[in-house]
């Protein structure tokens, strides 16, 4: 189960948890290691959101939601904010693909600058200096022309820039649908096989 390299998950305070938690569960459930870094306020808006409180302990945090999805032992790996020991710090043992989901226009501007403030922004930074796949599904609006510049920095660094704007071509019949549009297109960057929605031109 364990022999692809991890994916590295960031959670910020960005609305659109649900968005995180199924992306989260999908990884798990398609046997990829995971490697999850949660802000402060993105706890607090898990809490909000999806009633999902979670404690401050890294290693709590891991058991829970590793029993939660179901994750086999050792599969998701949670880090805490100053964890500077944890693989995500250095290029030279950094993850196959980063997302941060939902992603802040903080995280952006943090990311775009180059602050490595706390290890997820620093893991960010180095999945660019590494020239591997980093996406950032940002969730805001409107945007302003700081929020622009700083995507256009990053896309010309590399870095891929996933808006959270689900279609409605699929029909969604529930919220979980249109979570689903985003988590797919999410999935299918990653490399990550998914029947979470059927592809355009194929029968609904």
């Amino acid at each position: 189960m364990h022999d692809s390299k991890p994916i590295a998950l960031g959670i910020t305070g960005a609305s659109g948890s649900a968005y995180a938690l199924r992306l989260l569960e999908c990884l798990i459930a398609a046997g990829r290691p995971v490697y999850l870094m949660i802000s402060q306020a993105g706890q607090i808006v898990l809490n909000m959101e999806s009633g999902l409180q979670l404690p401050s302990q890294p290693a709590e945090v891991a058991r829970i939601l590793a029993e939660r999805f179901q994750a086999a032992p050792g599969q998701l790996q949670v880090f805490g904010r100053q964890q500077w020991m944890a693989p995500v710090a250095s290029g030279s043992n950094p993850p196959e693909a980063m997302v941060i989901c939902p992603c802040t226009t903080g995280a952006l501007s943090a990311v775009a600058c180059g602050a490595s403030n706390d290890l997820m922004e620093r893991a960010a930074d180095v999945m660019l200096k590494e020239r591997r796949k980093l996406i950032l599904v940002v969730r805001e609006t409107p945007l302003s022309d700081i929020h622009l510049e700083n995507m256009l920095k990053l896309s010309r660094m590399g870095a891929l820039i996933m808006p959270a704007s689900p279609g409605f071509y699929q029909d969604p019949e529930s919220l979980e649908d249109i979570v689903d549009f985003m988590v797919a297109r999410i999935l299918d960057q990653l490399g990550v096989e998914q029947r979470l929605m059927p592809r355009w031109g194929e029968p609904l």
